[in-house]
């Protein structure tokens, strides 16, 4: 999901524009997919030469994910998943993780961008005895994502709301807090919240790529904070390993951490206990 507030609406969504690269075409790119086009590829390599360790963040980013879905079946039980910024289908998509341990596993995924639309028939495979659905919306848009997720989910049972690489898109800080806190208001006791995003103080090269990204007229990614990003879950009580930096997942990684912080698996208290 990579539209600001004010691109969102239907007339908006038709629109694919190739003459500017996309983080999600980029995203699909660095992982080595074909759902991209010759201007994402010139963003994507201009961004690998200031900064190589990007591809290895792509790609420890989507193990992470798989990981937390497996922790969050496996472990806690979880059997219904809320996907927003779900960016373009690749391997071991929400549903395909989850389902293949727990077949009766619901998943929404939300976003709002054309080309993941286009796409969404991937997404909307699912198992006999399981669900998932597609909700064309935007992360600024929390009531309408409940509402439309309450649909495919039991709203009273434990929910995993997943938000990875798509709170940097939202330029407000305290903006973006507010449209976490909406989410998370909206699931019940014994909810989790995974998040994974980019962070600024962490490398220096980091920060110049995704600076110089910010200003070649795609839609901005915001690096923040560590401090900032640990704050998404203020109020909430962290699991093992809680809040830690991704481990780097490509065999050619240097073994050291990568710029990208996650909190995996913190469960969301109820209201009265907050």
């Amino acid at each position: 999901m990579t539209d600001h507030e004010s691109s969102t609406g239907p007339a908006a969504r038709q629109r694919i524009d190739t003459s500017v690269p996309h983080s999600a075409r980029i995203w699909n790119y660095w992982l080595g997919g074909k759902d991209n086009y010759p201007v994402d590829e010139e963003a994507g390599d201009a961004y690998t030469a200031v900064f190589p360790g990007i591809v290895t963040i792509a790609r420890s980013s989507r193990a992470f994910l798989g990981r937390s879905i497996r922790h969050l079946v496996e472990e806690a039980g979880v059997r219904q998943f809320l996907d927003v910024g779900t960016g373009l289908p690749t391997v071991d998509n929400t549903h395909e993780v989850a389902q293949r341990i727990a077949p009766e596993s619901r998943i929404v995924y939300v976003d709002n961008d054309p080309l993941v639309l286009a796409h969404a028939r991937v997404l909307l495979t699912s198992s006999k005895e399981g669900a998932t659905d597609y909700v064309d919306s935007s992360l600024y848009e929390p009531d309408l994502i409940l509402a439309e997720a309450a649909r495919t989910l039991d709203l009273s049972r434990p929910t995993a709301l997943i938000l990875s690489g798509i709170l940097g898109h939202v330029a407000d800080y305290d903006r973006a807090r507010v449209l976490v806190r909406a989410l998370v208001d909206g699931l019940p006791s014994g909810s989790y919240l995974c998040v994974n995003d980019g962070s600024r103080g962490t490398d220096p090269a980091y920060e110049a790529a995704q600076d110089g990204y910010n200003e070649t007229g795609a839609v901005p990614y915001f690096l923040r904070p560590v401090s900032q990003i640990e704050a998404f879950f203020e109020g909430l009580e962290l699991v093992e390993p809680g809040f830690a930096c991704v481990p780097p997942e490509a065999p050619q990684a240097p073994q050291s951490s990568v710029g990208a912080w996650n909190v995996p698996r913190p469960e969301v208290r109820s209201r009265s206990s907050q």
